[in-house]
């Protein structure tokens, strides 16, 4: 992996803690993560036109993306209800890496370098360890855990789709621009399906907190999305729970909530896990 992909990759996460913090302290989560959806395909419209249209296998891969990102939603919504968000977030994300490889070696032959695999696993290790021992003393939310794990199988299942996709596509920014647009149409779709008409009149007042974060989180999944035409895509999964520090700031000085040992040896694994993956 390039400095630049490396770097890069270390932003998209800042900026996916960032939107996650802001998901977690809406009095609505639901509407206010279909907001952000919503705003990602806002945000991606006025791409199209410089764009190239993705050929059939492409729209096959955006429209099991679609599917699984809102599956990924619906769960991290119930994980945010559940618990807080040093320890929710750290499992939805942190299972993901170990998943995505197997999944990597296993649907494309994608086998990483002994470092890699190393640096992987001391992610996964320090993102798990917060997550079972970094919330508010030691006591583990079982309900949260279940919705967090969960979360976690459909992050490694659209990291791979969407890898493939953007590597059978003309471009990362094709494929990243048009997954955006028809997630926003069909999450639109699902909310009033789910809530009527009244999600509307809910969601008008955020609509700047929805551009803001749909802003974040397409730039933030597009980073991620051209990294996987640049590196593996197992290394650039498990660079992007980085952004488990970020969030952990954010839950410390924004949320209140503690600080303990088990979250300071959490973060050395994965400072260790980030500087193998640069080696690797």
């Amino acid at each position: 992996m390039t400095l630049g992909v490396f770097l890069a990759v270390l932003a998209a996460a800042a900026m996916h803690a960032i939107w996650n913090a802001t998901i977690k302290v809406r009095l609505d989560r639901f509407a206010s993560i279909s907001l952000m959806t919503v705003g990602m395909g806002v945000v991606a419209l006025p791409a199209l036109p410089f764009v190239t249209l993705p050929g059939a296998l492409g729209w096959l891969l955006i429209a099991a993306s679609v599917a699984l990102h809102i599956g990924y939603r619906l769960f991290l919504v119930k994980a945010y209800a559940s618990g807080d968000l040093a320890q929710t977030y750290p499992l939805a994300r942190g299972a993901a890496p170990l998943l995505t490889t197997l999944g990597g070696i296993v649907l494309i032959r994608e086998i990483p370098d002994q470092l890699a695999i190393l640096g992987i696993l001391l992610l996964s290790a320090g993102t798990l360890l917060m997550s079972m021992r970094g919330g508010n003393g030691l006591t583990v939310e079982r309900r949260a855990i279940g919705f967090a794990f969960i979360t976690s199988l459909f992050v490694a299942a659209y990291t791979l789709t969407d890898g493939m996709g953007a590597r059978s596509s003309d471009g990362a920014a094709s494929y990243a621009a048009w997954l955006f647009v028809a997630d926003a149409i069909v999450t639109g779709g699902v909310m009033l399906s789910m809530r009527g008409r009244g999600i509307v009149s809910t969601m008008l007042p955020e609509w700047r907190i929805g551009l803001i974060t749909g802003a974040l989180a397409a730039g933030a999944y597009w980073i991620a999305v051209w990294a996987m035409t640049q590196a593996p895509i197992a290394s650039v999964a498990a660079l992007r729970e980085t952004s488990i520090l970020f969030a952990m700031a954010i839950s410390v000085f924004s949320l209140g909530e503690a600080v303990t040992r088990w979250r300071v040896v959490a973060a050395l694994l994965i400072v260790g896990g980030i500087i193998a993956l640069k080696l690797g």
